[in-house]
């Protein structure tokens, strides 16, 4: 049964790694960063290092949020700049 959940965790980091180098919009890499998270925090917690893995659990959605939040502010950046007529953005 450990097999099958390692395999499980293996997959679900390399669907996550490649759909990050692969996606072009920057919501669909933080979904996929998301994947590869979930994968991350299964290995700890195969390999019994129960206390990282609350670490990553905690520190995971955190992340995620700034990652949305960048994502945002750099959308209005670059919006305020092409209403500008600023085209070297």
């Amino acid at each position: 049964m450990e097999f099958i959940v390692s395999l499980i965790a293996i997959a679900l980091m390399i669907i996550g790694a490649f759909g990050i180098i692969f996606m072009r919009k920057p919501l669909d890499k933080v979904i996929m960063f998301s994947i590869l998270d979930a994968g991350f925090v299964l290995v700890v917690v195969l390999f019994k290092y129960l206390d990282v893995a609350l670490f990553a659990a905690l520190a995971g959605p955190l992340s995620t949020l700034v990652f949305i939040l960048s994502i945002v502010k750099i959308k209005e950046i670059r919006e305020k700049k092409f209403a500008s007529g600023d085209l070297n953005a």
